[in-house]
């Protein structure tokens, strides 16, 4: 109720074409004040201070909408906060959880954001702490807080810091929901605001002036960098080093600008400088032979850079390499990333996530070896594995989750293990099987909600360090497959139950009717996790003759599969009363219209009489069925089709009489043999009845194949498929 009436006091004003959410703007220093923001802008510049965060954001949750809004920031950039601009309330991320639990939500460490967050922790795999909180009164929640600090801020908040958050969401809350009443909503922008960073003191223009002189007479090159990215002043040492004029470079990204620098690589050094606010290295080659160091030191207003020559070490000297804990990776690497997380957000069954892992995992991390393996029933089941024999995964296979193993262990704490050599593996498992010369491990656990679906294992012939951010990024991919695969044992398990469900409904075997010859094939989707509606089947009503039904329940689903099971007993019912197919048909869309299940279904019901040798047919928009003549001649049997089953009582549904010679073939079929997507359908009928001509020298059971064969090259086989062959023989 409170939600509801947030949204109504929002709606109490519309923005007006001239005005941002009723508010006038005004631009300075590029930092946009609001007419009635002004309040809400500053406790949220006073929480970043007295806080001591390294970035701030602040989301507000418009009217009706379950997607939170970035309404402002500080310590970061519109560009690297791009992704975060718009938040569902569902999502898995921190702030959303805060909304959908109204309570704060703690991050203390990276391992805690790539485990609970993979998607932040993929995204954002640098050292740093999280919290996020609602912006709530007593009866609505109006949007949320998210703050980041450094890693070295302690594990835990300390109460003043719990407090400041409290007051600052209270405050908040209360602004939003007042401004609401008022008809005046607080409402985003096209662009969120940036607070500037806090300067203790502005020099004057002489001591400006001296700070520059400073800075050009240094050997070493210097560069600032604005929380964009983008230069704001290099030395002359720096340009030269560069080998750019210093007018090409101001105002520029020096991975935009410079050719050598424009790899994924540089571009990260300095989002994590700016989020982890941390110092941070890399070393880049500059054409034809020059390599050179960069040093990047952050603070809130920005990036200060000193760049080097890189020379061999020698004596006394010391080669400058990447801070320790970063572990950079290079575009290769963040490309195939990237293609796996999205490979993943597609994959459907359990078959397709385990083949994605395997075949992309190996080569992004230059692992030589890997094993996936699922939990299920108290026990490890390997589910796909390279870079090992059988035999030697086959004594995993089965092992309990409580035997004292790496992968159970790994499991049983819901923690990553890395052991980067051999030497720390045996200290920690003695017993442990070792194969062939690996000499470095990693164990993932894959958490899905809460509980353990899996175990990811990767090895390595050489001793690997395995750095901060890569331990974070390993423990985010996990998270998502750890959720894929969950998704995917769901999707199978609904896939096999549905059908199971619908195969059940349809008949086990169809029965014997003397001088008639059938076969029937049933075809489920090529995709899609829900049952069908189609239906077929073969009932004999006495000692000359029998009746041959198909049909197709709309829509795909449980009640689709149970609606065909009643068209089904209703069709099978009245035609051991010997019903006409006129009046077979009537009588169920009675029943149908008794029902009222709100779906419709298409059927087509034919009266063989095999001792007067002919058939009654009538339809219920069926697709026509298809005659092979015993002289080889196919045509297709146009019929006036009554109105689809269950649309409308009192349908009428005339018949028609064709004759039943020996040898004479009759197709049913439904319309995912037909039906696709830029084909005209009359088209495609005519030629599935092209291929009934060899049908006289074809066993029946060929030439259903036949027809499948040709239906699943001309379609698409998003539908069902049901099909019914049936030959005259005596």
């Amino acid at each position: 109720m409170g939600d509801m009436r947030r949204d109504q006091a929002w709606q109490a004003r519309a923005a007006a074409p001239a005005r941002c959410g009723g508010r006038s703007l005004v631009h300075r220093d590029d930092v946009r004040i609001a007419t009635g923001m002004g309040p809400l802008v500053g406790l949220f510049g006073r929480l970043g201070r007295d806080t001591d965060v390294s970035v701030a954001m602040l989301y507000v949750l418009p009217p009706g909408e379950r997607v939170l809004q970035l309404l402002a920031m500080s310590g970061t950039s519109r560009r690297i906060a791009a992704p975060w601009v718009r938040v569902g309330v569902g999502d898995q991320v921190p702030v959303a959880e805060a909304v959908r639990e109204r309570h704060l939500v703690w991050v203390n460490s990276p391992t805690e954001l790539a485990r609970r967050f993979p998607r932040i922790g993929l995204m954002a795999p640098y050292d740093i702490l999280l919290a996020a909180a609602p912006l709530m009164t007593e009866d609505a929640t109006w949007g949320a807080v998210c703050m980041v600090w450094p890693v070295w801020h302690p594990p835990q908040l300390d109460p003043g810091e719990r407090e400041t958050i409290s007051t600052f969401c209270r405050r908040a809350g209360r602004l939003l929901d007042e401004a609401a009443r008022r008809g005046q909503p607080l409402l985003p922008g096209p662009e969120a605001l940036v607070l500037p960073a806090v300067r203790t003191r502005t020099p004057d223009p002489a001591e400006a002036l001296a700070a520059y002189d400073f800075a050009e007479r240094l050997p070493t090159g210097c560069a600032s960098l604005d929380l964009d990215g983008r230069i704001t002043f290099l030395n002359s040492a720096a340009a030269d080093l560069l080998g750019a004029g210093t007018a090409d470079l101001l105002g520029t990204r020096p991975w935009d600008r410079l050719p050598w620098l424009d790899d994924p690589t540089f571009e990260d050094r300095y989002r994590a400088a700016v989020i982890s606010r941390q110092p941070t290295a890399f070393i880049a080659s500059r054409p034809p032979d020059r390599r050179l160091s960069f040093q990047l030191q952050p603070a809130a207003s920005g990036i200060s850079v000193r760049i080097a020559p890189v020379t061999e070490a020698r004596g006394g000297e010391r080669r400058v390499e990447p801070a320790r804990g970063q572990g950079p990776m290079g575009a290769s690497t963040l490309y195939q990333l990237m293609h796996l997380a999205a490979t993943l957000s597609e994959a459907v069954g359990v078959k397709d996530v385990v083949d994605q892992v395997a075949d992309q995992l190996l080569p992004a991390f230059e692992a030589q070896g890997l094993a996936l393996l699922t939990a299920e029933e108290g026990r490890l089941r390997v589910a796909a594995h390279r870079g090992y024999t059988a035999e030697f995964m086959a004594r995993f296979n089965g092992v309990p989750l409580s035997a004292p193993t790496p992968p159970t262990q790994a499991l049983a704490t819901a923690t990553p293990k890395f052991y980067s050599s051999f030497s720390d593996f045996q200290r920690a498992y003695p017993e442990a099987p070792r194969y062939g010369d690996r000499d470095a491990w990693a164990f993932l656990p894959l958490i899905a909600s809460g509980r353990p679906v899996g175990l990811l294992a990767l090895s390595y012939d050489r001793p690997r360090p395995f750095p901060l951010a890569e331990r974070a990024i390993l423990t985010s991919l996990a998270g998502l497959i750890g959720q894929a695969l969950d998704r995917a044992h769901l999707y199978d398990a609904t896939r096999h139950l549905a059908r199971t469900l619908q195969t059940g409904l349809l008949p086990k075997e169809l029965p014997q009717v003397p001088g008639l010859e059938v076969a029937a094939r049933y075809l489920p989707a090529g995709h899609g996790q829900d049952a069908g509606g189609d239906f077929y089947d073969l009932i004999h009503c006495g000692p000359t003759c029998a009746a041959v039904a198909i049909g197709d329940v709309q829509g795909h689903n449980v009640q689709a599969a149970a609606l065909m099971g009643q068209v089904r007993t209703a069709v099978h019912a009245h035609a051991t009363a010997h019903a006409s197919p006129s009046k077979a048909l009537t009588r169920t869309n009675r029943l149908l219209m008794d029902l009222n299940p709100g779906l419709f279904t298409s059927c087509l019901y034919a009266h063989l009489d095999l001792g007067r040798r002919r058939a009654r047919l009538a339809t219920a928009g069926h697709p026509p069925p298809l005659v092979r003549h015993p002289d080889g001649r196919t045509e297709v049997l146009h019929m006036v089709p009554g109105l689809l089953l269950g649309v409308a009582p009192g349908g009428d549904y005339p018949m028609i009489q064709i004759p039943l010679s020996a040898g004479t073939v009759l197709v049913l079929y439904t319309d995912g043999l037909v039906e696709a997507p830029r084909l005209d359908i009359g088209h495609s009928i005519a030629d599935l009845a092209y291929h009934l001509v060899p049908a006289g020298d074809q066993s029946l059971d060929e030439l259903a194949d036949g027809l499948v064969d040709h239906a699943l090259r001309t379609t698409p086989g998003t539908d069902d498929m049901a099909l019914l062959v049936a030959r005259v023989t005596g």
